[in-house]
């Protein structure tokens, strides 16, 4: 059975505790992406780290390895988790399907910015790049856009850098992937390049039913 894991970003220590806003896994379009792929026969799970606005790379590995992860298994990670999921394919001799990188975040931190009120383990991004990390995927997938904050667009530069045969997508207009900069929680191109090309066709021709 195809299976795809949905890894979130690093959360705000207030959101996190909030009645009003939802869990990270339940966030922007993480709901909507699980849907379309679970009506697609793509069993989908959006994992939930403990204590996410600390995050500790043996917690978020401990997490991720509860699921059966082979060649069937696409892993999509959002900022942070697509962070993380670098440093866990550099370090693991895995196979694993398509991987996506949703403006993947390295720990990079600019003085003053108010995202980073909370503390972080910078060892959590203490790692080396296996240049080589697609070979143990179905093809790695980078989606950038050129509206993102600074750090990230550094981030963007480094794996771009560090990692050989990415593909890099890249938009003017989503800033960071985040409902308040998209607008919608509909991400279409992000669920086209996980389940193929064909998807286009589909939804042209279910338009003009």
């Amino acid at each position: 059975m195809k299976k795809a894991i949905l890894i979130h970003g690093w959360g705000d220590k207030n959101e996190f505790y909030s009645h009003e806003i939802p869990t990270a896994s339940n966030s922007h379009w993480f709901p909507w992406l699980s849907k379309q792929l679970m009506i697609r026969d793509i069993h989908t799970v959006a994992i939930e780290i403990p204590n996410s606005f600390y995050p500790e790379y043996d917690v978020w590995k401990r997490e991720l390895e509860r699921f059966e992860i082979d060649e069937d298994t696409v892993l999509i990670g959002h900022s942070c988790g697509g962070g993380f999921l670098l440093r866990w394919l550099s370090e693991n001799n895995v196979k694993v399907g398509k991987v996506v990188l949703v403006a993947p975040w390295l720990g990079i931190m600019r003085a003053g910015a108010e995202a980073w009120k909370d503390p972080f383990d910078e060892t959590f991004f203490q790692f080396e790049f296996d240049m080589g990390l697609v070979s143990k995927t179905a093809g790695v997938v980078l989606f950038e856009s050129m509206d993102d904050g600074g750090q990230i667009k550094e981030s963007v530069e480094i794996i771009k850098r560090e990692v050989d045969s990415l593909k890099v997508v890249t938009f003017e207009d989503k800033g960071h992937f985040t409902l308040r900069d998209m607008g919608t929680v509909e991400f279409p191109e992000l669920l086209e390049e996980v389940v193929g090309r064909g998807l286009r066709k589909c939804l042209k021709a279910y338009a003009r039913l």
